[in-house]
Formats: structure tokens, sequence, C-alpha cells
């Protein structure tokens, strides 16, 4: 993702922690009204009351061997091996279970899934984690209920085909022999389908502030970082209007001041550039062995044609010599 690194003049700016980050992310999805208006923004409905399912709220780490180009020569000169180190899985999940008003006033529970990655290749993962959604059973007045979801996703990097920072995915039930519109809901539909949220961190700007959408997405906007070449922190450039951006802004100032939280955010960055150096090194030996095996193909199969020529030769001798016998 493409981060500019300017700066407005003339206008006051607060410096906030970028809430990308996982870290930062974690912190705003603990307080409870925050995560109402987050849901309520993004759903547009009307969030009653909403619980964390405890069992997922975690960001999830993995444990990476050294794989650096060295590690060979280190061995042969004595040196110690690094273990491994701990990098952050490119995927950051929370679970909700919400209460929710629709427009008709009718009250429902659903579950609501958040990921967060800086990697749109992560669909795999993406799938994976709905899959598990779909085969649970959730416990609601002591009783096993399977509840309809809702997924929404927070990328780091951009979709490519498309330029508008947040997109809705919605169900549209339809009559195909009169091609009209069905208002009913039906439970089967309900639990074998769902609506699906996508925010493109890179595609905010501080163009629009003006609905609590664009007051919610601006702070995700990865522009105006306060030190050249760290997204870390960053400048935001409007005065919150309400109770729940101050107290969201008010989070990130404090993270953003504090050298402790920085440096957790500084230990995820890090850990996210040695994930991904792995990760490339591993696809690039991926890419060798698959070209070398590519060759060893084209050798085996050239080696075939070789043969199959020389079977054709030795058979053509074979013939002409029995003409011979016969002449």
């Amino acid at each position: 993702m493409k981060k500019k690194e300017v700066k407005k003049k003339g206008l006051k700016s607060l410096i906030i922690a970028n809430p990308i980050y996982d870290t930062v992310f974690k912190r705003l999805m603990e307080n409870q009204r925050i995560v109402k208006f987050f849901l309520s923004t993004i759903l547009e409905r009307q969030v009653e009351d909403v619980s964390v399912l405890p069992q997922e709220f975690t960001y999830k780490m993995e444990e990476i061997s050294d794989k650096s180009e060295n590690r060979e020569k280190k061995v042969k000169q004595g040196k110690k091996e690094k273990k491994g180190s701990l990098a952050y899985f490119s995927i950051f999940r929370l679970d909700f279970m919400a209460s929710v008003r629709a427009s008709d006033g009718k009250r429902e529970k659903i579950l609501i899934e958040v990921q967060k990655s800086w990697d749109i290749m992560d669909v795999m993962r993406f799938r994976k984690y709905l899959g598990e959604q779909y085969s649970k059973e959730e416990i609601i007045d002591k009783e096993k209920t399977v509840l309809p979801i809702t997924t929404i996703y927070i990328l780091g990097n951009n979709l490519p085909e498309i330029k508008c920072p947040c997109i809705k995915t919605g169900r549209i039930s339809t009559d195909m022999r009169d091609r009209k519109p069905i208002n009913a809901k039906v439970e089967f539909i309900e639990l074998l389908t769902h609506d699906s949220y996508v925010i493109q961190a890179g595609r905010i700007t501080d163009v629009r502030y003006t609905t609590n959408l664009d007051r919610l997405l601006s702070i995700f906007e990865q522009n105006y970082f306060v030190i050249q070449g760290s997204d870390v922190m960053k400048e935001y450039h409007h005065q919150p209007d309400d109770e729940n951006m101050t107290l969201i802004t008010d989070i990130l100032i404090e993270m953003a001041a504090n050298s402790e939280e920085r440096k957790k955010i500084e230990d995820e960055k890090e850990a996210m550039r040695v994930f991904n150096n792995a990760q490339d090194l591993y696809k690039k030996r991926i890419a060798e062995k698959d070209k070398a095996l590519a060759e060893k193909d084209k050798s085996i199969e050239e080696q075939a044609k070789s043969i199959e020529e020389k079977d054709k030769e030795i058979a053509e001798l074979k013939r002409l010599l029995q003409d011979k016998q016969f002449e």
C-alpha cells in the first residue's frame, strides 16, 4: 500500500496511533461503546447490545524458523542458530454476537465476524474462518441456536478493481420468473447466505467528513505520517464533533503519546516485516524448485524424445537388414 508522508498546512492536527495495526485496533475494540458505534455505523443498523466471543478475542501468532540465505553459512561458522521469530498472522480476527434492530423494528441476534488483513491474497484464510463460523452453534437462553452471519473485512492493501473505500455486498432474493424482489425473510436463506462489508484503508481520504461513516473511516486513512518512512503515528486533520469520535481519538492520542504502546506497535511492525520476508523467501524457493522441476521435466521429455528417435532408427535398420536378407 503506497502511503503519503505529507502534511496539511494551516490546520490544527492531532497526533494519533494508526489503527490499521492489530495492537491499536484491538485496544479500540475493547471499548463497548466504540464497538457499538463501529458496528452500527458499518451495518447501518441499530446495535443494541454486543458481546465479544472470548475464544476469538486475540490476534494469532506463529513461529517462523530462520530461513535467511545465510543460515547454512552461520551453521558452518559455528554461530548459534536462532530457534525462530514470533510473527503476527496477516489476519486479525474478532467475533461478536450482537442484538440488532432492523428498520421494521424487529430485533434479532447475529454473529459478526471482523477480519483485518494486510494482504488481499489471504482469501483462503478468510474462507476457512467463515467455514468455521457456519459450523458453529451458539447458546442463547440455554438452547443451541444457529445465527445469521455478517462479515466485515478491513484491508491494508487495495482491491485494484474497486476505487471506493467502503463496499457492501448484500443479499437480494428475487423471483426469477417475474424478476421481482422478494421481501420475505426465510430462515433457510438467512442461515446459508450473508452480508459482507469491505473497508479499503488505502482508498480513504479526508475529503469527506459529513456522515458517521465518513467520521469512522477517517481514522483509518493511511496518509500524513509523522515520521518519514514510518506509518505508526499520523496527523489527524479533523476535530472530533461527537462523543464517539472524541472517545476514539482520545484512545489513539494516548497510544501515540505512550512510549510503551508505541513499542508494542513497533514490535508488531517488525514482526510483520520478519513474517513477510520469510513468506517472500519461501515463495522464492518454491518458484526456484518449480523452475528446477520444469527444467527436469523438459530434460526428461527431451531424453524420451531422443530415445524414441533412436528406437525408430533401430527399427529402420532392422527393416533394412531384413530386406537385404531376402534379396
